[in-house]
């Protein structure tokens, strides 16, 4: 569906949205210019959606006859998530991930566009502006930190000090702090991540070992699910299922190396006693 030519026109699009629309922005948004969706948290800003709008223009005019599904848009109108179960080649946009790392002059955000048509993950592109980092991911093809092949690192047997990362707490619910709490009885060592997009990219880079998702947003998820695919690792949902680009994941999703780590974590946060380790089963 795309060439190789077609992957590089994207990242430059990228690219050039983020010189133009992003940066320029980055500590000098004036009051005016952020606006809360939700709360004081969950924050929009002028740059995620002149950034959202230049992308769609420049994604549709790349693959004619596809369509855009941007968090914003999606805001405004939940119908435009119905774009991703229909025949059209469908872009999946995040302007700006980790708005509030943004508006907060905080250079941990990135921009996301994934790639998806009938379910299947194509491509996917992952800039992180302010520090100069850009991930890529086609699939069949790998996936890639600035030109560098990424591969996942190695998962250890079981839980003790399995390295894991989960949203901040302030965003668990009481299910999900019960959740949490099982899990961490096994002595996992557990953090906390402030962007989806980075977090993929660390995951892919085999600098971390496991990441939960407990919501289920196309634009947060989908460039980094192939990425980390891509560099050999898996993504699956909380009914075992791999992860799709449609809305609609079993949660809690995890991200790990290895599909028998995820089942093990999956366990512990049911309170259950996780599977034993088995080399055989750990790939």
């Amino acid at each position: 569906m795309l060439d190789a030519r077609g992957v590089l026109e994207v990242e430059r699009l990228i690219r050039s949205v983020a010189a133009t629309e992003i940066m320029p922005r980055f500590g000098q948004l004036a009051a005016a210019d952020i606006v809360e969706k939700t709360g004081p948290d969950n924050l929009v800003t002028v740059a995620d959606r002149a950034a959202e709008s230049a992308l769609t223009a420049g994604l549709t005019a790349i693959l004619p006859g596809s369509v855009v599904v941007g968090e914003e848009a999606v805001a405004d109108d939940p119908g435009v998530l119905d774009a991703l179960v229909g025949d059209a080649p469908a872009w999946i946009v995040d302007p700006i991930d980790g708005t509030y790392n943004y508006a907060t002059n905080n250079p941990r955000f990135t921009v996301l566009v994934a790639l998806a048509h009938r379910g299947s993950l194509l491509a996917s592109w992952t800039l992180a502006p302010a520090l100069d980092m850009f991930a890529t991911a086609v699939a069949g093809q790998g996936a890639h930190l600035d030109g560098r092949p990424l591969r996942v690192g190695s998962a250890p047997d079981d839980l003790r000090h399995l390295d894991v990362t989960a949203p901040q707490q302030k965003w668990w619910t009481p299910a999900q702090r019960e959740q949490f709490n099982a899990m961490c009885a096994h002595a996992v060592s557990l953090g906390f991540y402030d962007t989806t997009g980075l977090e993929y990219v660390t995951l892919a880079a085999g600098r971390r070992t496991a990441m939960i998702l407990t919501w289920d947003f196309p634009w947060d998820h989908a460039a980094g699910a192939l990425l980390v695919a891509e560099a050999g690792g898996v993504m699956i949902g909380g009914d075992g299922t791999p992860y799709r680009p449609s809305a609609g994941n079993p949660l809690p999703m995890i991200a790990a190396p290895v599909a028998a780590s995820v089942a093990r974590l999956h366990a512990a946060l049911r309170g259950e006693r996780p599977p034993a380790s088995s080399r055989a089963g750990d790939g």
